[in-house]
């Protein structure tokens, strides 16, 4: 998929699936914006990337700020004039806990990065997506298999994830008069930072520890470039890429 010229804002670019995603997009020829919270992952992503200085953009910015949000988008419509790709991938699992356990302040943590970073970033999408010529644009969000079905000791995580697909079918809706799409993508036990322990054993369903197959990045990263290189009067609504064999996604766990 070769995008010259188009430009892409990647949410989380500073590791895992977002630094991953950024680095593929910089390959195909996009000019991406790469947003997080800390300003030497960036940069790493970007230096990883070996993309030349003006096909790059490291912006540091909290999702869940609308002013460091505002400020995020205004960089890149400054540096490039328009915006074709918002990756939606911020997010946050929080500290695990049974419901009765779980702390307000975690619950507010994981509700405004996943889901109110999620939406603060797409109403400045829409907004400079609406306004430029040619109009529209595409919104990825990053779902997770937890919009579907819960871990055990995960209710914050498990309620911003559903409530995303909520806003992506919005989006999607709402999108379709100004040329808009939107997707999400629900990714299983991706090799990242966040899985890194799932080979020595999590929680199950029914109440066992067992150990969770993973794979490859690589996977999530291709499914996100397709949907972002299909022409917009296509869309993928729903993209599910999964270990094949993890537990208590598909059956009864």
């Amino acid at each position: 998929m070769e995008a010259p010229g188009q430009v892409a804002v990647v949410t989380g670019g500073g590791s895992g699936i977002g630094g991953a995603v950024a680095t593929a997009l910089l390959g195909a020829g996009w000019r991406v914006a790469v947003a997080g919270r800390r300003a030497e992952p960036l940069r790493a992503t970007a230096d990883a990337a070996g993309a030349p200085a003006d096909q790059v953009l490291t912006v540091t910015a909290d999702v869940t700020s609308p002013e460091s949000v505002e400020a995020l988008f205004a960089a890149v419509t400054e540096r490039w004039g328009r915006l074709d790709l918002l990756v939606n991938n911020a997010g946050t699992f929080g500290s695990p806990a049974p419901v009765e356990e779980f702390e307000l302040a975690q619950w507010r943590t994981v509700v405004d990065t996943n889901l109110t970073g999620s939406f603060l970033c797409a109403r400045q999408a829409f907004r400079i997506m609406k306004g430029q010529r040619p109009q529209g644009g595409r919104i990825i969000n990053n779902g997770s298999l937890s919009a579907v079905t819960p871990r055990p000791n995960s209710v914050a995580y498990t309620a911003s994830k559903h409530a995303v697909t909520g806003l992506t079918k919005t989006l999607s809706l709402e999108g379709r008069r100004y040329n808009i799409a939107c997707g999400q993508i629900d990714i299983g036990n991706a090799a990242t930072d966040m899985t890194s322990s799932f080979g020595s054993g999590t929680l199950q369903a029914d109440g066992s520890t067992r150990s969770e197959p993973v794979m490859d990045v690589r996977h999530v990263v291709d499914g996100v470039l397709y949907m972002a290189g299909l022409p917009l009067d296509a869309n993928v609504q729903n993209l599910t890429v999964l270990a094949t064999a993890m537990p208590s996604f598909v059956g009864r766990g």
